[in-house]
């Protein structure tokens, strides 16, 4: 594989295959990790303290949005996260490509939004080449507990999608979606 010029940075945020064990990944990776330990670290009683280090660390986060620790991403700056938003307990969002978070969303705990992928072939992944697609989560959608969202999905307004669900592909707006793969059961009025 070439990198045709480009560094492994500009590789990754255009979704082309990168390889991670970059310096300059790595350094972005080593802020979020002191990020989300001091934020994962502090008390609830110092809301204003977690406001701080999650503006320090997120693209973006809405007024009114309220994120349990403890909390996982690789970078965070890719991050985008809407108003009034609420994440409970064990949020993993691997921000490899994008991920964006609409206004209103309820995210129960253990979710993980995973944008990631890998060669299927043996010999780039033993070289350790990876590559993302990002995650758009509509304004108002509820992911209940435990449920993984994958590379490349979007998920449509108002749409809920049932505790442990795994959501392999596009979901539309005002849905009910379950199961693994998830698939939808009913449309919300």
């Amino acid at each position: 594989m070439t990198t045709d010029g480009r560094s492994m940075r500009e590789r990754m945020l255009a979704g082309d295959l990168y390889i991670a064990d970059d310096p300059e990944l790595a350094e972005e990776s080593l802020r979020a990790v002191d990020l989300t330990d001091e934020y994962n670290a502090s008390s609830a009683r110092r809301p204003d303290e977690r406001r701080r280090l999650l503006t320090a660390l997120l693209g973006a986060v809405g007024e009114g949005t309220e994120i349990r620790p403890p909390l996982r991403v690789d970078y965070g700056r890719y991050l985008r996260i809407g108003a009034r938003t609420f994440a409970n307990f064990g949020l993993v969002a691997l921000d490899v490509a994008p991920i964006t978070i609409g206004d209103d969303v309820q995210i129960g705990p253990n979710v993980q939004l995973l944008t990631p992928t890998h060669p299927v072939e043996a010999g780039p992944r033993r070289d350790k080449w990876e590559a993302a697609k990002p995650i758009v989560i509509g304004d108002n959608v509820w992911l209940g507990g435990g449920v993984i969202v994958l590379p490349g999905v979007t998920i449509g307004e108002n749409t809920v999608v049932g505790a442990g669900a795994v959501v392999t592909r596009d979901l539309p707006a005002n849905v009910v979606a379950v199961g693994n793969p998830a698939r939808v059961v009913r449309d919300i009025p």
